[in-house]
């Protein structure tokens, strides 16, 4: 096969990863910056081209899209999907992920465990907004935010009520949620490719840290999971869309609780805790799954 991988730097450890696995099974792989991609969105005949080339014959697509890049990126592998190119991770799914607040509307409405959460627009509303999340402390998250940037932990309810106003004052949206204390400063990264937990990581935080993301000084392990987290992790990719996925799990004293469903999620730190050819396995899967023109949710929002 010949995939195409869209990335912004092909020296990051999952990138480079990848195109490992790829000619390791005998296809063809190359790196694509998606900011350097223009399209011709013309009826029956959608292309793309990149650095004044067309780009075709591709069988797959693996999107490795930043945050930063969502809005583009996931219009680049529209692009690509009208062309016909099997997609691992799809452009609907994608946007979805990376709206926080979409994706928990969407996971609390199949029944997934979560944190209790808020979202209010008007500053009065904050008093009984921090009443509904059960009180201090509580987290204050950013929707943009990632790697746990934008993400606050206010102790008391002055401290919760000074951050929400101050996030609302300069017209930012932010999710309200209750902090898991029997946590520990722990979650569980649950690494999906298909409807299989391949492989999960325990993350603790640094000690005075309660963001536990490896790019916060956070440490990994390898750890067994229980059945319902791994049927939790699974069945969150699948309500998101996703082939592949980090589902992020905390372990709260009424079962496990979802935080994050991550579209893009880093290999090195879970192949490194578990030993793992998680790469490999992706590969293996689009070998699998691939189908030309093959989308799941194709014409959903």
């Amino acid at each position: 096969m010949k995939i195409a991988i869209l990335s912004r730097n092909p020296r990051l450890y999952s990138t480079r990863r990848l195109v490992e696995a790829a000619r390791q099974r005998g296809h063809e792989a190359r790196v694509i910056d998606v900011l350097r991609c223009y399209m011709n969105i013309t009826s029956h005949a959608p292309s793309i081209h990149y650095k004044g080339e067309g780009l075709s014959g591709f069988d797959a697509v693996i999107p490795r899209l930043g945050a930063s890049v969502t809005f583009y990126g996931t219009a680049v592998l529209r692009q690509f999907e009208m062309m016909g190119v099997y997609p691992l991770n799809e452009s609907v799914a994608i946007t979805r992920a990376r709206d926080k607040l979409r994706s928990l509307q969407l996971l609390s409405r199949k029944g997934i465990g979560l944190p209790i959460t808020g979202f209010a627009h008007a500053p009065d509303d904050v008093e009984d907004l921090i009443k509904m999340v059960g009180g201090a402390p509580l987290v204050i998250k950013l929707l943009e935010g990632t790697q746990g940037i934008g993400v606050v932990l206010a102790e008391t309810r002055q401290a919760a009520e000074s951050v929400i106003e101050a996030f609302m004052g300069l017209e930012v949206n932010i999710l309200i949620q209750e902090f898991i204390k029997e946590a520990q400063g722990a979650d569980i990264r649950c690494f999906v490719v298909g409807e299989k937990v391949v492989a999960a990581m325990k993350r603790q935080a640094k000690d005075g840290e309660f963001r536990s993301n490896l790019h916060r000084g956070g440490t990994a392990n390898l750890i067994r999971i229980t059945p319902e987290e791994r049927s939790t992790a699974v069945r969150a990719a699948r309500i998101i869309g996703l082939n592949v996925a980090g589902v992020d799990i905390l372990r709260s004293n009424h079962g496990p609780v979802v935080m994050e469903v991550n579209s893009s999620p880093g290999l090195e730190g879970i192949e490194n805790a578990t030993g793992k050819d998680i790469a490999g396995l992706v590969i293996d899967f689009i070998e699998k799954d691939f189908v030309v023109g093959k989308t799941r949710t194709r014409g959903k929002g």
